[in-house]
């Protein structure tokens, strides 16, 4: 089996939209046509510095990174972001998370970005056994705080 990672292309959009709503499913995240829409308005015309790829097996889209760029101000550089990897069920274990992120640390890599960055949830373990052996998970905690008219107390 031949793996391929290549920008996404206005071609892909059918069978990209079959793998983010699979990640959305994957999450416990309802079905969202509007946000399917907008995400993939987004990919497609790289706003919000987005990137989306996908992994091609014969030709066939059976995986998607969407990631961004992001100024980390602490080191004065850049960092590319994985909001999203996702791997249809049928074609897990056969390489294809670990070939998306290896573009994505090439891709950093030419740009000059200092990091490769994500997060996954806790209980992900089959994606966690990937992830601890191609990079380092990190002490930090992930907060999120709604957006307010008047900052909180």
């Amino acid at each position: 089996m031949t793996i391929e990672v290549r920008a996404v292309t206005a071609e892909d959009e059918h069978a990209w939209r079959a793998l983010y709503n699979g990640y959305r499913a994957f999450y416990r995240l309802p079905a969202d046509e509007t946000a399917a829409a907008r995400t993939w308005q987004w990919i497609l015309h790289g706003e919000h510095s987005l990137l989306g790829l996908v992994a091609t097996v014969d030709g066939q889209p059976v995986g998607l990174a969407n990631l961004r760029w992001f100024a980390r101000p602490s080191t004065a550089t850049l960092g590319l972001y994985l909001d999203d990897l996702y791997t249809s069920p049928e074609a897990r274990a056969h390489g294809i998370g670990r070939a998306l992120l290896r573009r994505a640390a090439e891709i950093a890599a030419h740009e000059g970005a200092s990091v490769v960055r994500w997060i996954t949830a806790a209980d992900n373990a089959t994606a966690r056994r990937l992830y601890d052996a191609v990079a380092d998970a990190t002490p930090w905690v992930t907060y999120d705080m709604s957006p307010a008219a008047e900052p909180p107390r």
